[in-house]
């Protein structure tokens, strides 16, 4: 029915079965409406804070394998292995005579037909130093006294600095177990370690340290931008969590026992950056920054849930401007000064218009009210180029210590979960100069060369 009838037309048992007719339909337009209300959209990675983990992934179609031809290696077409620049020795391999017929040839008049590598490890075995030390009584004061060692070689722990950032370096940034690091010692190195053994040498670890990380959060209380994150950890059978603080110099790990803003208070230590880039959690909204760039990548995750829960009108338009400015954001350092002024107006006229939009979904009621809240920080990276619109750079930092907490279910003591957070601050700091997680830690243990945290 597209038009209702004439009433006055309509007899007494006519407007009856049209309003039974009417009734019905009224029942199965809220039987919709009500199932509508009821629709669930399950969060993944792509529409909440879910980390793709715990995501379904769904089966990959696997592509026929491509068939080589004869003596046509296989893999990426131009791949290979780059030579080495120092070869420890040269074989060259020239004909004397002919293999098919037994004439001489003469070497001038041999071309070179192939270049390649032959690479082998070699034999590992610990240099073990025995110091037989030798001692008396003085006949002239009648006191003891023992001969003096070389330096380096002072009574102790037998295990020296290489074996100690090997061990490191394979415990805490390839999450190796006691267990596991004790016999692939033994297997590897030919050295036998307890794990008490090893324990005990984390700990000393854990002592020489503490320098390198104080100058890490020298440089941090100086920063002019910080972007800080935290994800969970488990300290001695108790929840407690990771906190980073981190920008493109330096990175800082803490793990603490609260969530609260009492964490960043004790890290800045009353420094003031000018800038903080965070999510909307109320500790890192509480920031002690002057500005504060929220982090566009779980807005964008947001939007998406709004726009699978059914809006069509806030999300979809917030979205897309989100993504236009953070497109801008990447490219402006080819675009003149001008152009990017004009399409930073732009954005913020979109930005004003689309925050005067009425959406009547739930979903996206609930963003709108939000943006209006916190418009001021929403387009912030437009004013400044070294402002990052996202604080992907925090969750990056943080994504080892996700998986080094799933394969170890976290730390047995207090000065464990200390030891990996000056580990993985030492290893990020480096990151950021090009220098790699080993030698990072062969110089912080090697207390040599540590110009490179100070900047």
């Amino acid at each position: 029915m597209k038009e209702l009838p004439p009433l006055d037309g309509l007899s007494h048992a006519e407007k009856n079965a049209l309003i039974q007719g009417l009734w019905q339909e009224l029942q199965r337009l809220q039987a919709e409406v009500e199932k509508l209300k009821q629709k669930q959209v399950k969060k993944t990675s792509r529409n909440s804070s879910l980390p793709p983990s715990k995501g379904f992934k769904p089966n990959q179609i696997q592509a026929e394998p491509p068939i080589a031809k004869p003596n046509e290696p296989l893999g990426q077409t131009g791949g290979g292995r780059t030579l080495s620049q120092k070869p420890n020795q040269i074989v060259v391999a020239q004909a004397k005579t002919c293999p098919h017929c037994g004439v001489e040839v003469a070497l001038s008049t041999q071309q070179l037909r192939g270049i390649y590598e032959r690479i082998e490890l070699p034999l590992v075995k610990p240099q073990i130093t025995r110091v037989e030390r030798y001692g008396g009584t003085c006949q002239g004061c009648q006191q003891t006294y023992e001969a003096p060692v070389p330096v380096g070689l002072e009574p102790g722990s037998p295990f020296g600095p290489s074996v100690a950032r090997v061990v490191t370096y394979l415990r805490y940034c390839h999450a190796v177990s006691y267990q596991r690091l004790s016999r692939l010692m033994a297997e590897l190195y030919g050295l036998t370690m307890s794990e008490g053994a090893i324990a005990n040498l984390l700990q000393r670890v854990h002592t020489q340290l503490a320098e390198p990380v104080a100058q890490i959060v020298e440089r941090l209380r100086s920063a002019r931008l910080v972007g800080s994150d935290e994800t969970g950890a488990r300290v001695a059978g108790q929840n407690q969590w990771e906190w980073v603080f981190q920008n493109d110099q330096v990175c800082l790990h803490v793990i603490r026992p609260t969530r609260g803003k009492t964490v960043i208070d004790s890290v800045m230590a009353g420094h003031c950056p000018q800038v903080w880039v965070s999510d909307l959690f109320s500790a890192q909204a509480a920031h002690p920054a002057e500005t504060w760039q929220v982090c566009l990548a779980h807005q964008l995750r947001d939007c998406q849930y709004a726009i699978e829960m059914g809006d069509d009108l806030f999300a979809p338009r917030m979205k897309r401007l989100l993504l236009r400015a953070i497109a801008l954001q990447r490219r402006r350092h080819t675009l003149a000064n001008s152009t990017v002024e004009q399409y930073c107006a732009r954005f913020r006229g979109s930005l004003r218009e689309i925050l005067n939009l009425k959406p009547k979904s739930v979903e996206g009621q609930r963003l709108l009210k939000r943006y209006q809240k916190i418009r001021a920080h929403l387009l912030l990276f437009l004013t400044d180029e070294t402002i990052p619109p996202t604080n992907n750079s925090s969750e990056q930092a943080l994504r080892w210590s996700v998986v080094f907490r799933k394969v170890t279910n976290g730390f047995r003591s207090d000065w464990g979960a200390e030891l990996f957070a000056q580990v993985r601050s030492l290893v990020n700091t480096a990151q950021r100069q090009g220098i790699s997680a080993f030698d990072a830690i062969s110089r912080a243990l090697s207390s040599q060369q540590t110009d490179w945290l100070l900047g």
